[in-house]
């Protein structure tokens, strides 16, 4: 008793702490090996397998026990001089007696006068477990109506949905004040070779982009990616403008419903990446010759201050 009293303290403190890591927002899926809970794992399922391990062969060796037990008797009856007789298990005892089966011998007594063609039918009543069903459904239909209806004790069905919309809407506030979506937008986004930002761009990029632009951004549909002309320019801001908005003329869906501002951002700067990367059967060239602007100093524009003032 002891020891099943432990393993079940055991097993709640695990669940209390998978709860817990749950809603810190950590995953035993990521990383089951580094997870701190996987030994408690482990030894959980070490215990549920040697537990149905134990069952099956506590019901085989009963199993083997009758059968030692059903020969003594038959040996036994033999030197008696009499008939065996088995005697039925307890769950052929309980199934007969839920179902109401009357023996064979027996069926006489319940046998209707009645026959067709040499049919005969027996007067047998509902099982008693569709009885205790259907009276178990009435008191639970009474109990229903006073709780939910009534009383309003317990919660309707859309009062428990509204209630999860609420809980979820104030976990999303909580969530959302604790870590600040980054403002990202054409007007202030500036390019820079980023391999963290690039690689979750190419992935966006092989999922939702080249159907149309081909893998390796030398373009089918769409316009080719990699050489230096634009249709609708060049730079980073109006690459992630056209990918937000789309171009509805063209065929090009705006993916600002479908993608996040931080994935449109990624996938603009793979787009930029591959500038010049020449790959296989490119697409002619289509649009107008880009240059990107060259930065501005900061000297020149002092320099250029200096000379307005003294005009």
């Amino acid at each position: 008793m002891r020891t099943i009293t432990l393993t079940l303290i055991f097993i709640l403190t695990g669940l209390t702490a998978f709860a817990q890591e749950a809603e810190s927002g950590s995953s035993f899926w990521r990383d089951p090996l580094g997870d701190p809970l996987f030994p408690f794992y482990l030894v959980t399922a070490f215990v549920f397998l040697t537990a149905f391990l134990v069952v099956i062969v506590a019901v085989y060796m009963l199993k083997v026990l009758n059968v030692f037990i059903r020969k003594a008797a038959e040996e036994r009856a033999e030197k008696q001089g009499i008939q065996y007789v088995p005697q039925p298990s307890l769950w052929t005892k309980f199934w007969n007696s839920i179902n109401a089966f009357k023996p064979a011998q027996e069926e006489k007594d319940i046998l209707l006068d009645h026959n067709y063609d040499g049919i005969k039918e027996l007067d047998n009543h509902l099982p008693p477990w569709w009885k205790w069903l259907l009276y178990g459904s009435i008191i639970w239909a009474g109990i229903y109506l006073v709780m939910y209806h009534v009383t309003d004790t317990l919660p309707l069905s859309g009062d428990e949905y509204q209630a999860e919309v609420e809980l979820a809407q104030a976990q999303k506030a909580k969530f959302l004040a604790s870590n600040p979506p980054a403002a990202i937008d054409e007007s202030t986004l500036e390019y820079s070779a980023d391999e963290a930002i690039i690689a979750k761009g190419r992935t966006v990029y092989v999922t939702n982009c080249a159907s149309c632009h081909m893998p390796e951004g030398q373009g089918s549909i769409g316009p080719n990616l990699t050489d230096d002309y634009w249709l609708h320019g060049g730079s980073i801001k109006e690459i992630f403008a056209v990918i937000k908005n789309g171009v509805q003329e063209k065929g090009m869906i705006p993916w600002g419903p479908v993608l996040s501002p931080e994935q449109i951002r990624d996938v603009s700067y793979y787009i930029k990446s591959i500038k010049g990367t020449n790959p296989p059967n490119p697409k002619a060239p289509q649009g107008e010759l880009y240059t990107e602007a060259a930065p501005v100093e900061a000297d020149t524009v002092v320099q250029a201050d200096t000379v307005k003032s003294s005009i």
